[in-house]
């Protein structure tokens, strides 16, 4: 994979950024819940009472957003550069590493660094340190 310097948008970057970090600042101001991704699409599974039509507008809004743009005139086409059967597993394994992890990377990395949780920098040199090493082995010893 290689930035496309030539098409390169930090506005755009930062914008989102900016934007997930709001997301991220009014779900704990105003609901008291942490906006991390597994941690919302997991209680899904088991909803408490009371407890469904917050997570589903969530995930509504993050199907819903891309739609939207779309419809703007700013559409995009997702790219991946590796064989599409592997995004199964690679998918299944990140599952796995969140369940084990207790949160992904909007948990820990956005939620739980803002609040200088120990544990989440714990999760996320973790998790920054496995892809890494996993992008130098499949990308340099592998070839």
């Amino acid at each position: 994979m290689s930035i496309d310097l030539l098409h390169f948008t930090p506005g755009a970057a930062l914008a989102g950024g900016v934007l997930i970090g709001l997301a991220a600042a009014l779900s704990i101001l105003f609901s008291g819940r942490i906006a991390g991704i597994s941690g919302i699409v997991g209680g899904l599974m088991r909803p408490a009472p009371g407890d469904l039509g917050w997570r589903i507008a969530f995930i509504g809004g993050m199907f819903a957003a891309p739609l939207l743009l779309a419809l703007a005139g700013h559409a995009f086409e997702p790219q991946a550069d590796t064989v599409y059967p592997l995004l199964i597993p690679a998918g299944l394994l990140v599952g796995f590493g969140t369940r084990l992890g207790s949160g992904c990377t909007s948990g820990h990395g956005v939620c739980g660094l803002s609040r200088l949780s120990l544990r989440s920098l714990a999760a996320t040199m973790a998790f920054m340190g496995a892809g890494m090493g996993a992008v130098f082995v499949l990308r340099h010893a592998l070839g």
